[in-house]
C-alpha cells in the first residue's frame, strides 16, 4: 500500500492504471448490486412472460454525479449488469441508457446507483 501511494505521490501510475483500492463501502456495495440483479432478472422475466404489451423500451440520456473516471466506469458497469438496462455512451457526466422498461430508467434517475457508486471515492 505504501508503494501505490509513493508511485502515485512520484506520478509514476497515471489516472488510467492506477489501481481501485477497496474501502469500507465496497462489500456493501457489493451486495446491494447483487440484489439489484437478482430483483432485475425477475423483473425482466416478469415483462417477457406478460409479452410485448409490456415492455417500453426507452433510450435516454442521464447525469452522473461521479468524480472520478473510474467511478464513472464503475457506474456504467453496473447499469450493464443489472439485467433489461444497458449503459450504451459515456460522455463527459452524461452515460447514455438503454432500457427495456421505463421504470429501469426512472430507477436510475432516482439516483440510488449513482449515490452508492459516488461513496465508493475516498
Amino acid at each position: 500500500m505504501l508503494v501505490l501511494y509513493i508511485a502515485q505521490k512520484m506520478d509514476v501510475i497515471d489516472q488510467e492504471t492506477h489501481p481501485i483500492r477497496l474501502n469500507a463501502n465496497m462489500p456493501g456495495y457489493t451486495i446491494w448490486l447483487v440484489k439489484e440483479v437478482i430483483l432485475s432478472n425477475i423483473s425482466v422475466v416478469k415483462h417477457i412472460w406478460l409479452g410485448n404489451s409490456s415492455i417500453s423500451s426507452t433510450l435516454t440520456t442521464i447525469d452522473t454525479r461521479q468524480c472520478s473516471d473510474i467511478n464513472k466506469v464503475i457506474y456504467a458497469n453496473s447499469i450493464t449488469l443489472t439485467p433489461g438496462t444497458v449503459a450504451i455512451d459515456l460522455i463527459d457526466d452524461k452515460l447514455t441508457v438503454h432500457a427495456l422498461h421505463k421504470d429501469g430508467i426512472d430507477a436510475l434517475k432516482a439516483g440510488e446507483m449513482d449515490r452508492r457508486v459516488r461513496e465508493l471515492e475516498d
